[in-house]
């Protein structure tokens, strides 16, 4: 399952504005974009008919979209209102249009992304060429209505979180909380939790793009986007005019598969932690060598599997395996970042003090599996990430399959692996999707630009590759690097090849390495 973090599961047409329109909030009708002929059920009219009203939001501009709850029944009334921010292109007279992104997730707010800066990933040129649009998609974030999970009495116990539950004890506590978790969030969003997966909110995408006057879409996505970006693809191919997708998932994955290959991803991430820390911060690494850090890790794991680790603060959180593992695991995403600072929390907790363990884990949401969104967070992400995952994978009714990916994992990933599992247990009680592994299925999409680090944890490289090629004409761009995702963190050659892709259709070699 994804899980949030800084950039961390899966994830349909245009009427003539000459059509009658029902005014929806926060919008007045006709005049927006040309979206094709796909789209004439006269039901659709009034929502790819709407143009958005614009109001200034600080430096940027805001409005809202508004889209059918279900597709498949439009007109029953029921909707979703999304916010939508922009920021305007810079050089107006050589404008291309809008440039569509999200930042990943799934949960991600695109409009808090936005208002923590996160235009300023993109190159100048496209700042000045674009519109740099993003949204909170349907069920997350300023999204009405939004997921939200009924508040549980969470029992309090002397015993740390298993992040490899092996007895049968264990397993009980970990199936219990995770259908308890199920339980309070299909109490609460009875309504909507069918409604929330990303071949919906792709079909949401197409309907922004019409309310912005696009006649086709330029969109970039960052990790959990490139499903969002993969879905629209395949729904809508010939609206496509450029497509980035960074930090790629395969959605020809099952949810054993996408455990193990994440648990891996984030494995060999903290391997690589290890072998290049002094790269990256030099003396402050939390040992002289590879093996060392190695050790200190797995001996911190094991201390705090038998009870939390000791901090000064008795106000701190309870350092157990768990928090261990989401503040290691969120270090990943962004080594020039965070690895300074996980480095001298590890050296203070190998010399007996987690207290600067305990801090991190307070100040940033963990990320254990996540495809992990840049910017800030919004009051719903965790509710919204379990809601789209669940939906857009199908996962077994019963414990036994979990167990033996647990088994598979703690062979292949340790820790890694098996906690990777643990959070798919939540998806065993939840509403099912109609969404199925799938290689993609797009004839005549343009080409599509798919940006893999072969470093990444949270969206492993193979899973680039493999999505590449599964588009017809699919470029891969592959960033020899550290980290997730490439787009927007300084590497001049990424920047540049994505930059002249989504400004001039410029293809990318066969085999570009950076």
């Amino acid at each position: 399952m994804n899980r949030p973090g800084p950039r961390r599961h899966r994830p349909f047409r245009l009427v003539l504005a000459a059509l009658a329109a029902v005014p929806l909030a926060g919008c007045t009708s006709g005049g927006a974009g040309d979206a094709g002929p796909a789209d004439r059920r006269p039901e659709l009219a009034r929502f790819y008919g709407q143009e958005l009203t614009w109001k200034t939001c600080g430096e940027l501009r805001c409005a809202r979209l508004t889209v059918p709850r279900d597709y498949a029944h439009p007109e029953n009334g029921g909707t979703f209102v999304l916010p939508v921010v922009k920021a305007v292109a810079g050089d107006p007279e050589r404008r291309i249009g809008s440039l569509v992104y999200n930042p990943g997730g799934p949960g991600a707010s695109g409009v808090s992304d936005m208002k923590s800066d996160g235009s300023d990933a993109f190159g100048a040129g496209v700042r000045a060429r674009f519109d740099i649009v993003s949204f909170d998609p349907r069920g997350v974030g300023g999204s009405d209505p939004a997921v939200q999970c009924a508040r549980t009495d969470e029992a309090e116990s002397d015993l740390p979180e298993p992040v490899a539950p092996r007895s049968g004890a264990e397993r009980a506590r970990a199936l219990a909380g995770a259908d308890e978790q199920a339980a309070a969030c299909t109490e609460a969003g009875r309504g909507i939790l069918p409604h929330v997966g990303t071949e919906d909110a792709a079909r949401d995408l197409d309907v922004l793009r019409a309310a912005l006057g696009d006649r086709k879409l330029t969109y970039l996505g960052w990790s959990y986007g490139t499903s969002l970006g993969t879905s629209y693809a395949e729904q809508f191919p010939e609206r496509v005019r450029a497509l980035a997708l960074d930090g790629a998932v395969d959605p020809a994955l099952d949810w054993r598969q996408r455990a193990l290959s994440q648990g891996e991803g984030f494995r060999r991430a903290v391997d690589d932690y290890a072998e290049h820390c002094a790269d990256i911060v030099g003396d402050s690494c939390p040992g002289s060598t590879p093996k060392e850090i190695a050790e200190l890790i797995d001996g911190l794991y094991e201390e705090a599997a038998r009870e939390p680790l000791p901090v000064t603060d008795e106000d701190a959180y309870d350092v157990d395996a768990r928090t261990l593992l989401d503040v290691v695991t969120a270090a990943m995403y962004s080594p020039e970042d965070d690895w300074e600072g996980l480095s001298e929390a590890l050296s203070d907790a190998g010399d007996g003090d987690a207290t600067k363990l305990a801090e991190l884990a307070d100040s940033e949401e963990p990320a254990t599996g996540s495809h992990r969104p840049r910017g800030a967070e919004n009051e719903n992400e965790d509710e919204a990430i379990i809601a789209v995952s669940c939906l857009d994978v199908p996962h077994p009714h019963t414990a036994g399959p979990y167990w033996s990916a647990l088994d598979a994992a703690d062979k292949a990933s340790g820790v890694y692996g098996t906690s990777s599992v643990v959070d798919e247990l939540t998806c065993k009680s939840w509403p099912k999707g109609t969404a199925r592994p799938h290689r993609v299925d797009a004839e005549g999409v343009p080409p599509v630009l798919v940006v893999g680090t072969t470093g990444d944890p949270a969206t492993p490289y193979e899973e680039a590759r493999s999505l590449a090629g599964q588009f017809p004409g699919g470029m891969l761009l592959t960033y020899e690097g550290l980290g997730h995702t490439a787009y927007g963190r300084g590497n001049a050659c990424v920047d540049d090849a994505v930059d002249d892709y989504l400004i001039a259709l410029e293809p990318v070699r066969r085999g570009t390495t950076c």
